[in-house]
């Protein structure tokens, strides 16, 4: 059997045999790789948390861009900081056997994301300082095991999650570092050079997916360098091609200047992106529950938490227009995920047990929100043929007015997520319908901070 037809009528054979056909390879090219479909768990995932952890978390002043701040850019409060509570000539690097983790338990965190209703995590496996938390071949005498805890974080951490939770889990992974003379070395050579690249960022890529298999490579700081200088496309072409993972992991869009928004597996377009409205591709809102900081503060104040209201609106809001929330928690430099997110954790998860069902695996719907009602976001469960009203505000009539969908005398059922009976409702025409919501009293409100109306049967 030869020619296109005898190929095409081999290839038909096999799939009606049921016998698997060779897996696509792809080109080290965007156009190739951008071809690759994402793989479906992430979409229907819609919620992780993401963990930013390091040597950052020991002043865990200001930001996790401390370093920077302090040494490069000489921000005031910075340096008023370090003057007034470290000796004179403390460096930096001088913070790294006090980051301890003496109270890490992974075992806890991986019981508190999972309460969070979260289906994966992502850690900081190294951020822009350098520092590698498990132990590298690449970060001698700068990494968690060499330096400081003395432990492998990301291998316990990626233990625990996989033994006590259905997480995916992922690491976060910074391609340049702030004050690596190989890297500054080429950044003065115009990136004509790849020094750092070659030696040490794309060696540890190809580390952490070799030792612990993530299933999101979830990049970050490219340092203005073009991604041709990270061998970005190489890289991907391996990871989906040839690594352990190339089945299942999923990758974000920053892998080189002019990469953000436009190349690699979702995207995330910037830091706590949030458009409102549907877009074409898959993409991420990441953000965080202290409004100042992705890594831990000392000096963070109550009002710079997002209350639970904020996030669950966030998520509301970022799952109608069709993308995943990454909600960021940053752990002290001694292990702890501090009260404050924890809680706020757990009120997420105790808000998905009632309302999940209008979250995981749903699509978008026709419309994202509502043009009546403020406040109410759609979304479509294709299974069940269900479009889910999640409205923020109980409204005081008890008289709930929606715009889009468009109730069927006879066939329309309405049903609040979390209570059993059915509710009653008048169809409005093209007008949308009105429903009449339960009388409850706080003790049978089936949830707080928002409510999901699962319409069957309307238009």
């Amino acid at each position: 059997m030869s020619g296109p037809g005898g190929r095409a009528a081999l290839a038909l054979q096999l799939l009606l045999l049921g016998l698997p056909q060779a897996r696509p390879r792809y080109e080290p090219t965007w156009g190739s790789l951008d071809a690759r479909p994402l793989p479906a768990w992430f979409d229907e995932a819609k919620f992780g948390v993401f963990i930013h952890w390091g040597v950052f978390s020991v002043p865990s002043f200001g930001s996790e861009w401390f370093w920077w701040y302090w040494q490069k850019e000489k921000r005031e409060p910075y340096v008023k900081f370090m003057d007034a509570n470290y000796p004179p000539g403390f460096s930096y690097e001088d913070f790294g056997p006090l980051f301890t983790a003496e109270f890490f338990d992974p075992n806890q965190w991986a019981d508190i994301l999972k309460a969070s209703g979260a289906k994966y995590v992502v850690l900081t496996s190294k951020h822009h300082e350098g520092f590698t938390l498990w132990e590298s071949k690449y970060s001698w005498n700068w990494n968690a095991v060499d330096v400081g805890p003395k432990r492998d974080l990301v291998a316990e951490l990626a233990t625990s999650v996989r033994n006590r939770t259905d997480l995916h889990f992922g690491l976060y992974h910074s391609l340049f570092e702030w004050f690596n003379p190989l890297f500054l070395e080429d950044a003065t050579n115009a990136f004509n050079t790849s020094k750092f690249p070659t030696s040490k960022s794309l060696p540890e890529l190809y580390e952490i997916v070799t030792k612990y298999q993530p299933e999101i490579i979830w990049s970050d700081g490219d340092g203005n360098a073009p991604d041709t200088y990270w061998n970005s496309t190489g890289f991907l072409a391996w990871l989906y091609n040839d690594s352990p993972v190339r089945d299942t992991v999923v990758t974000n869009d920053r892998w080189g200047a002019g990469s953000i928004c436009a190349h690699g597996g979702f995207y995330t377009c910037s830091d706590r992106y949030n458009p409102g409205r549907l877009l074409p591709h898959k993409w991420e809102n990441c953000m965080t529950i202290d409004r100042g900081s992705w890594g831990y503060r000392r000096d963070a104040r109550l009002r710079d938490y997002l209350p639970i209201e904020d996030l669950v609106k966030q998520l509301v809001e970022t799952v109608s227009c069709g993308g995943n929330l990454l909600m960021n928690i940053g752990p002290t430099h001694d292990g702890r995920i501090a009260v404050v997110f924890e809680e706020r954790l757990r009120q997420v998860g105790s808000w998905l047990e009632v309302n999940g069902e209008a979250i995981y695996g749903t699509k978008p719907w026709r419309a994202q929100n509502d043009t009546v009602t403020p406040g109410v976001w759609y979304t479509f469960t294709p299974k069940e043929g269900k479009v889910n009203a999640i409205f923020l505000n109980w409204p005081v009539s008890g008289i709930l007015e929606l715009g889009e969908p468009q109730a069927k005398p006879g066939e329309t059922q309405v049903k609040l997520a979390g209570y059993k009976e059915l509710l009653k409702w008048v169809a409005l025409g093209e007008k949308g319908m009105v429903i009449s919501l339960p009388q409850l009293t706080p003790q049978q409100m089936p949830c707080q901070w928002g409510w999901t109306l699962q319409l069957t049967d309307v238009d």
